[in-house]
């Protein structure tokens, strides 16, 4: 197990106990009054990134098991790592809490779907999988149980929540500057024979996945956080549950070559598209989004 795999959970049930001091039950009922945004991304995670995908590796003509190993990544639910980022770079965070509760049911039943159906149609020597529940209930512990912790604070001691805003929101970027640096020591002797089996076309998935997830909600006039937050979540695949995945369930480490690319040059991807969106001035869109 990777020090990232370790660190990441830890760090993250931290950060999100922060997000959930800025949090209020009325964040959560505007998600369900403007469900559009929801739809969209659900449809995008589901449907069109695994589409994509397809193409690329088709495009690219990766071996079976690299083939696999990229549509195993595409199947991943969004990671907990993009709520921090929405935090960050000013999207709607109840938006990407409730999209990752959801991502992660319908994760027990896509994930298997897809990966077992592109083993049959490339022909990878691995095995079956079966619904991953338990995954999907340690996302829960992860992302819900610190938030509504947080919230709980908040709701109790509300002058204090308020002054842990911003140093809650500068020590996020630092516990995730520690976990970028750390995952790249831990893969330096790796990263270079990556970087040649699959660097590029995880980049251009990484890219892709992140330009689907802002500009699809855009395109239906769903407002500018909302549409951050998609990017984020959609954009920010749970590399460390598609490793688990491969190297784990399936028995193979080969396989999770693609993630394991993915999951170090996705924190940089995400930031510059961070960055991106947060210099783009807000354009008006229209209510009931």
């Amino acid at each position: 197990m990777s020090l990232a795999a370790v660190l990441l959970p830890i760090a993250l049930a931290v950060i999100m106990f922060g997000l959930g001091l800025g949090l209020a039950p009325a964040d959560f009922r505007r998600v369900l009054q403007y469900p559009k945004a929801s739809v969209i991304a659900l449809a995008c995670q589901v449907l069109v990134l695994p589409a994509v995908c397809l193409a690329l590796v088709l495009l690219f003509g990766l071996p079976p098991v690299l083939a696999v190993g990229m549509m195993l990544l595409a199947a991943s639910p969004g990671g907990t790592t993009a709520n921090l980022y929405s935090h960050l770079f000013g999207g709607d965070v109840a938006l990407n809490v409730t999209l990752t509760a959801i991502n992660s049911v319908l994760a027990v039943f896509t994930l298997p779907l897809i990966t077992n159906l592109s083993i049959g149609f490339f022909g990878a020597e691995a095995g079956t999988l079966g619904l991953q529940f338990d995954k999907s209930v340690q996302v829960f512990a992860i992302v819900l149980v610190p938030v509504a912790i947080g919230m709980l604070a908040r709701a109790r001691f509300t002058a204090f929540a308020e002054r842990m805003h911003t140093p809650v929101k500068i020590t996020s970027a630092v516990i995730l500057a520690l976990v970028i640096v750390a995952s790249v020591l831990q893969e330096l002797d790796n990263i270079g024979g990556y970087i040649r089996d699959v660097g590029l076309i995880t980049l251009l998935f990484s890219v892709v996945s992140l330009a689907v997830g802002y500009w699809a909600p855009r395109l239906a006039r769903v407002g500018r956080r909302q549409a951050i937050a998609s990017c984020m979540e959609i954009g920010i695949h749970n590399a460390t549950l598609s490793i688990t995945v491969a190297a784990g369930l399936l028995a193979n480490t080969q396989m999770a070559i693609p993630s394991a690319t993915y999951g170090v040059l996705m924190f940089f991807t995400a930031a510059v598209a961070g960055f991106l969106l947060r210099a783009r001035k807000e354009e008006p869109v229209a209510a009931g989004s």
